[in-house]
C-alpha cells in the first residue's frame, strides 16, 4: 500500500500491466508519491477543482491529486497500455477521474470543461513539453480556461521558461512566459526519483495566468522577439533586419538603443516593439483618403 491511498505501489501497477516506459513517447515515470504529493499541493486547493494531466502513465500523479481532492481529473494518455491501470484508479475514486486515450497535442479538453477554469498539473513527456506549453500560453482569447498550470521540465528548459532580460537563459520562451503569465521554479527533481532515470535533473514550475498582460499582438510580439534572438549576438539595428520595417522606428517608438543585444531588453520593451510593428503595418494597409 502507498502512503496516499490504498491502492497497489506503482512499481507493481508497472509490472502488472507491462508499463515499460518508451523514449519514443518521452516517458520517465515518476514512483515517488511524496513527491507526486509534493506537487499536488504545489497547485494549492484542489477541493472542487477540475484538474488537466497530461501523460499521467501508471497514475502516480492522478492518484495524489486525487487524494487532494482534486474534484475531477482529466488525464490525456496517449499510451493505449496505461488506460487500463488508470481504470483502477478510476474505480478507486468512481466519478472523479476522466480518461482520454490521445495525443495531448492534437486534443482539447476545452468541451470537457465547466464554467469555472481548471488548473494544468503535469510530469509532462520531455518531448512535447515545450510544445504544450508554448500552445496553452498561445490560446486565444486571453485570459485562458486555467488558472494555474504547475509542470515539470528538464531543468534547462524550466530556466528558459522563468528567464528574465540580463539572464542567460533569456530568449524566445521567456518572453512570451513572462508576458503572459507569472513564473517560478518551485523545485528540483533529482533523476534517481524517476524510471528510467533521464540523464538530467528536472524541474517543476508554476505559472499563474496574467489577466492583463502588456497590451500587444500575441502573434508580433513573438515575431518581434524571433527576430531578435535569433541573431541574439548582434545589435538590435541588425538582428531586427528581418522584420519587414526599419528596425530604427521600432526601437525609438520603445525609447531603447538600437546598439543594445536581444538578452537586454525587457518584456516591455518587446511589447512596445510590437505595438509599433502593429501600427506601421496598419498605416501601411489603411487606403489613402478620397480628395
Amino acid at each position: 500500500m502507498s502512503t496516499i491511498d490504498d491502492l497497489p505501489p506503482l512499481r507493481d501497477v508497472i509490472k502488472r500491466h507491462a508499463l515499460s516506459a518508451r523514449k519514443s513517447l518521452g516517458q520517465n515515470f515518476l514512483l515517488d508519491l511524496n513527491l507526486t504529493a509534493r506537487i499536488a499541493r504545489a497547485a494549492g486547493p484542489l477541493q472542487d477543482s477540475t484538474v488537466i494531466e497530461v501523460g499521467p502513465g501508471p497514475g502516480g500523479l492522478t492518484r495524489a491529486l486525487l487524494a487532494m481532492g482534486a474534484g475531477r481529473v482529466i488525464a490525456i494518455e496517449r499510451d493505449e497500455r496505461a488506460v487500463g491501470a488508470l481504470e483502477e484508479i478510476s474505480d478507486r475514486y468512481p466519478g472523479r477521474l476522466t480518461i482520454i486515450n490521445a495525443d495531448a497535442m492534437q486534443f482539447d479538453p476545452r468541451p470537457l470543461l465547466g464554467p469555472t477554469r481548471a488548473k494544468i498539473v503535469a510530469n509532462l513527456p520531455y518531448n512535447i513539453a515545450t510544445a504544450l506549453l508554448i500552445g496553452w500560453l498561445s490560446v486565444e482569447p486571453w485570459p485562458p480556461w486555467y488558472d494555474a498550470m504547475v509542470l515539470m521540465f528538464q531543468r534547462e528548459v524550466a530556466e528558459r521558461i522563468v528567464a528574465r532580460e540580463n539572464e542567460e537563459a533569456y530568449g524566445r520562451l521567456g518572453v512570451l512566459s513572462n508576458w503572459r503569465a507569472e513564473t517560478k521554479i518551485l523545485f528540483d527533481i533529482s533523476p534517481a526519483a524517476f524510471v528510467p532515470q533521464p540523464q538530467v535533473t528536472s524541474s517543476v514550475v508554476r505559472l499563474v495566468p496574467r489577466d492583463e498582460p502588456e497590451s500587444c499582438e500575441r502573434r508580433l510580439l513573438e515575431q518581434v522577439a524571433a527576430a531578435a534572438f535569433g541573431q541574439r549576438r548582434k545589435m538590435l539595428r541588425q538582428s531586427l533586419r528581418s522584420l519587414p520595417v526599419d528596425p530604427a522606428l521600432l526601437t525609438a517608438a520603445a525609447g531603447i538603443d538600437p546598439t543594445r543585444r536581444a538578452e537586454t531588453v525587457p518584456i516591455s520593451g518587446f511589447a512596445a516593439m510590437a505595438r509599433e510593428l502593429a501600427d506601421l503595418r496598419n498605416r501601411a494597409n489603411r487606403p489613402e483618403e478620397k480628395t
